[in-house]
């Protein structure tokens, strides 16, 4: 999709994007001249493999400070991306032979970490209506002595959903009774519109279940830092010893610079997060209902991220331009032929039926863009 679109704005066709997987603000100026500092003074050299040890230690406060939970230096990796840490954790975790749980709608990359590790997902059911939170009867006919990992994602990409804590103590509770290793994705951590977000690992400590719980975020989405690189996981020791080894063998180090800029991010105005929250709210509260008042559409409020995940199911199976829309990458795909406007097709996420759509644009944009798809649904048949 993204790719065509590409190709119709060079050839002059206007094309409204609804399928970016970042927020459209600039790094703030503070971390811009934080990393153009680190430049001049000579931090473009490698650093330690798991990340420098006055970043490292910015993130123990961070965590400390924000999520509650207590950790060292050596429990920290810093990772070039958060999918980084995570690709890394599935591969000093998981083996051939193992199964490790995915939740579907599942970000598209976590089922293939796991198979890159050998491994196999077993893709387990959510319910929709209730913020796409485990199907735990479905879960319950897919156990096996397999499973070796879950992995967690709330707030969530592609739903934007965010999960209760009462869900992710259960998941906590099933994976220290099964010995499994917990992995939270939280990058979406402090966009969360209503209520508190709550880390897993807090919870863990909290209820005193002593699960193993490795920690995922990232500095790309609260900061505006898609471009920089920098994610960091949090963990037991020995597991992120194992995850730094496989890194150094990869990557070596992730980039000074970007770690640079990473500990005035952690350790400096936090105004701008606040900022971007609340044009993220505001615009969550703008497309709700414009979506919505498409015809046979429905979409849920989500608590957090930057997306919306409506169900075009009545559309599924109906007729347009003498073609049949199969599925959800047919609609996206005639949503953009016809109206110009890219989105991403549920079934890639293992969700058929549903589109996701981000909303890391202008209002002006998004009121343009769903006006063009309501054009485009009454035409079909």
């Amino acid at each position: 999709m993204a790719t065509r679109a590409a190709e119709m704005r060079d050839e002059g066709i206007d094309v409204i994007n609804f399928s970016v997987g970042e927020p459209d603000f600039n790094t703030p100026i503070h971390i811009i001249n934080a990393g153009k500092k680190a430049m001049d003074d000579g931090y473009t050299k490698y650093t330690a493999g798991p990340g420098m040890i006055e970043l490292r230690k910015a993130i123990c406060e961070k965590l400390e400070r924000e999520n509650g939970i207590n950790y060292n230096p050596a429990e920290i990796l810093v990772s070039n991306g958060e999918k980084q840490s995570l690709y890394n954790v599935c591969q000093a975790l998981f083996n051939e032979g193992d199964e490790v749980i995915t939740f579907a709608p599942y970000w598209v990359s976590f089922p293939e970490f796991v198979r890159l590790a050998d491994a196999e997902p077993v893709i387990v059911n959510t319910v929709a209506e209730q913020n796409f939170e485990p199907d735990f009867a479905d879960l319950s006919r897919k156990m096996s002595d397999k499973i070796k990992g879950v992995i967690i994602n709330s707030p969530s990409n592609p739903t934007g959903g965010v999960w209760r804590a009462e869900t992710i103590i259960h998941l906590l509770k099933m994976a220290k009774e099964h010995n499994w290793v917990l992995i939270s994705d939280e990058c979406y951590e402090r966009l969360v519109y209503d209520g508190e977000f709550v880390s897993a690992e807090k919870l863990n400590r909290d209820q005193k279940i002593g699960a193993i719980v490795v920690t995922c975020i990232s500095l790309s989405k609260t900061y505006a830092m898609t471009g920089w690189r920098i994610g960091y996981a949090a963990g037991p020791a020995d597991i992120i010893k194992a995850m730094s080894k496989i890194q150094g063998q990869a990557t070596s180090c992730a980039n000074s610079i970007g770690q640079m800029a990473g500990i005035e991010a952690l350790t400096g105005d936090q105004n701008c997060v606040d900022e971007m929250r609340s044009k993220f709210r505001e615009r969550r509260d703008y497309i709700i209902p414009l979506l919505n008042s498409l015809p046979e559409v429905t979409c849920a409020v989500p608590g957090g991220a930057f997306y919306v995940f409506p169900d075009f199911s009545s559309y599924l199976g109906r007729k347009t331009n003498d073609k049949i829309l199969k599925d959800t990458f047919d609609i996206s795909e005639y949503i953009l032929g016809s109206a110009r406007v890219v989105t991403v097709p549920g079934d890639g996420f293992g969700a058929p039926g549903h589109i996701r759509f981000s909303y890391a644009t202008s209002k002006v944009i998004i009121q343009k863009g769903i006006e063009r798809v309501k054009t485009a649904l009454e035409k079909i048949i």
